[in-house]
C-alpha cells in the first residue's frame, strides 16, 4: 500500500472513531459513578451475549485510546467488573495497545506538526531516551507516572521508533499497571474514586520496575567497559 493510500485509509478511520464517540456522547458517559450504576446491567448482557459483550467493549476502548479521550481507567475497572481478572486483562491488554498504536500513527502521519508545537519542550528529553535507550526508554515510560499514556502515544509518533516495537514494548510496559486497574474493577463496589487505585506505594512500585531496565542496561555497559 503506498504512503498516500494508507494516509487515507488512516484519515478515514479517525473520521470513522469521532464520529462515532460524538454520537454515543463517550466523553460524559465514562465515568465511575456510571459505571457502578450500569455494572449489573453490562453483567448480564455479557452472560447473555458473551461475544457481542466482548466485541463491543473492545472496540469501545480502542476508540477511546486511539483519539486520546479521557475514559481509559473507567473502562479498565470495567474490564475487572464485567469479565473477571484474566479475560478483562487479555481485553484490555490487546484493546489498549491497539488505541495507543492508532494514536502512535496518527501523530506521525498526521498532526506530527501539531504535537511538535503542542508539545516541543517535553519532546526534547524523549528524543534524547530515545536515542540513548531505545525500547528500553518507551518501556520505562510506560512504567513510570510522569507522562499520561495519552501524551506518550502522540510524542512517539515523531520518533524513529517503529511500530512493532512500539506496539509490543507499549502492551508489555502497560501490564502491570492494567492488572492493578482490572484488579481494582473486580471489587468495584469498594471503590468510591479512582484516586484510591493510584496510592503511593502502587506508583511508587511501578516506577521502581519502570527505572529497573534503564539502570540494568547502564550496569552492564558499564561492567563491559570494567572487563
Amino acid at each position: 500500500m503506498s504512503s498516500n493510500r494508507k494516509k487515507i485509509a488512516l484519515v478515514a478511520t479517525f473520521l470513522l472513531l469521532i464520529s462515532a464517540a460524538i454520537y454515543f456522547d463517550v466523553h460524559n458517559a465514562l465515568n465511575l459513578e456510571n459505571l457502578k450504576k450500569s455494572r449489573d446491567f453490562l453483567i448480564v448482557s455479557y452472560e447473555k451475549s458473551p461475544l457481542i459483550t466482548i466485541v463491543a467493549y473492545t472496540l469501545l476502548y480502542v476508540l477511546v485510546t486511539s483519539l486520546s479521550l479521557p475514559g481509559a481507567a473507567v473502562l479498565t475497572l470495567a474490564g475487572g467488573a464485567i469479565f473477571g481478572l484474566l479475560i478483562g486483562v487479555l481485553l484490555v491488554s490487546l484493546a489498549s495497545t491497539i488505541g495507543a498504536t492508532l494514536a502512535f500513527l496518527s501523530s506521525r502521519f498526521l498532526i506530527s506538526a501539531w504535537v511538535r508545537d503542542k508539545f516541543r519542550e517535553k519532546l526534547v528529553p524523549i528524543d534524547k531516551g530515545i536515542r540513548a535507550e531505545g525500547g528500553f526508554y518507551l518501556f520505562g515510560l510506560r512504567l513510570v507516572p510522569i507522562f499520561p499514556f495519552f501524551m506518550i502515544n502522540l510524542l512517539m509518533g515523531l520518533t524513529p521508533l517503529t511500530v512493532k516495537k512500539f506496539f509490543f514494548i507499549s502492551q508489555l510496559g502497560m501490564l502491570p499497571g492494567t492488572i492493578v486497574y482490572v484488579n481494582a474493577g473486580t471489587q468495584l463496589g469498594m471503590i468510591s474514586s479512582l484516586a484510591e487505585i493510584a496510592s503511593f506505594e502502587i506508583l511508587t512500585a511501578l516506577s521502581l520496575l519502570g527505572l529497573f531496565p534503564i539502570v540494568a542496561k547502564k550496569i552492564l555497559v558499564t561492567l563491559r567497559k570494567i572487563q
